[in-house]
């Protein structure tokens, strides 16, 4: 299947889902991830209407913004893997949203090194809501704490959250759990729009429990190799 008609069916899925769960169908954004496919997978996808691009690795990411520079002022680059302290300046230079802030010190140096002529940069705290060991992300009693540090710092507008439940029979409680977490925040005053949960197998789940961000890959580009 083309990409393009690949990226309208999985529009069509996000519809579908919105109005099952009594939402609008605006209520949720796609975020196209291109993690592992290339920077002309990208542009058939942004040609057939895609404007928010994901990636999980740093240099990967970076090599595809210089790839498509002819288009940086219409592509909305994420970042949404793991970041280490000493790659968080190139991230903060070229990346327009990180979704995997899990530690204060990321953030403190996303601030610090963010360019002033650009827009703050767009950040959600990432939640090991399953507390899988082998993921990243904060403990669920540790995120309203980095929440509010978060959201003082300049240079950065703290959005919202971010996490990958553990896929299975837990994984709707888990996309609940995450949304009740979300309203938490907001009722203590945090102003995040951004619950960036779901991915190409468990988008209708997610949708059902409130994300208003949906990141899929494998259903618009096909399987990694």
């Amino acid at each position: 299947m083309a990409i393009s008609d690949s990226l309208q069916a999985t529009k069509n899925r996000i519809a579908a889902a919105c109005a099952s769960a009594g939402r609008p169908p605006q209520a949720v954004r796609l975020l196209v991830v291109s993690k592992t496919f290339p920077a002309y997978a990208v542009r058939e996808a942004f040609e057939a209407g895609a404007r928010a691009f994901g990636e999980n690795y740093v240099q990967e990411g970076l090599t595809k913004v210089g790839e498509l520079s002819d288009l940086r002022g219409q592509i909305e680059w994420h970042l949404i893997g793991p970041l280490q302290s000493n790659k968080t300046k190139p991230v903060a230079e070229q990346f327009d949203w990180v979704h995997s802030v899990d530690r204060l010190k990321i953030a403190q140096r996303l601030s610090e090194q963010r360019p002033a002529e650009l827009a703050p940069l767009n950040v959600c705290l990432q939640v090991n809501i399953s507390g899988e060991a082998s993921k990243s992300g904060l403990l669920p009693d540790d995120v309203a704490a980095l929440a509010r540090e978060v959201a003082t710092l300049p240079r950065l507008q703290l959005r919202g959250l971010m996490a990958v439940p553990e896929p299975g029979p837990e994984a709707l409680a888990q996309h609940r759990a995450m949304a009740a977490l979300f309203e938490t925040l907001k009722q203590a005053g945090l102003a995040l729009d951004t619950l960036s949960l779901g991915m190409s197998a468990d988008l209708e789940d997610a949708i059902a429990a409130g994300s208003t961000m949906v990141r899929v890959g494998s259903a618009i580009f096909g399987a990694r190799g």
